[in-house]
């Protein structure tokens, strides 16, 4: 019968209390290429873990991802929109995202605006 690890200890935390030599004993088990034959595919609740540990770290995706852009935007529009960002409690790309989303809903809102 497989052994459990208590919920409140880790592996790595039962590998690191382990006496010098058991961890060399079992660090030589994998030093000798003949280990290699007792390696098996992993299964699919290992393959999870596997690609989980993978991934990269970073943001969230959202909807099909982000893509960083470069903008110009007047000095006082932008000190305005940081403004309303702070005060909203939002980042300022949440808040030109928002912007967006509005201009797309209601394309209309563009109409007698200086095109760029």
């Amino acid at each position: 019968m497989k052994k459990s690890t208590p919920p409140n200890r880790s592996r790595i935390q039962e590998f690191i209390d382990l006496p010098d030599a058991e961890k060399d004993r079992i660090a030589r088990e994998f030093e000798n290429p003949a280990s290699a034959k007792t390696f098996r595919p992993l299964n699919a609740r290992e393959r999870k873990l596997w690609e989980r540990a993978k991934r990269k770290m970073g943001r969230p995706v959202v909807g099909e991802g982000s893509k960083v852009i470069s903008l110009s935007v007047e000095r006082e529009l932008l000190n305005r929109a940081d403004e309303l960002a702070k005060r909203k409690g939002v980042s300022r790309a949440a808040l030109v995202a928002a912007g967006l989303h509005a201009v797309l809903k209601k394309p209309g809102l563009l109409k007698g605006r200086p095109a760029a």
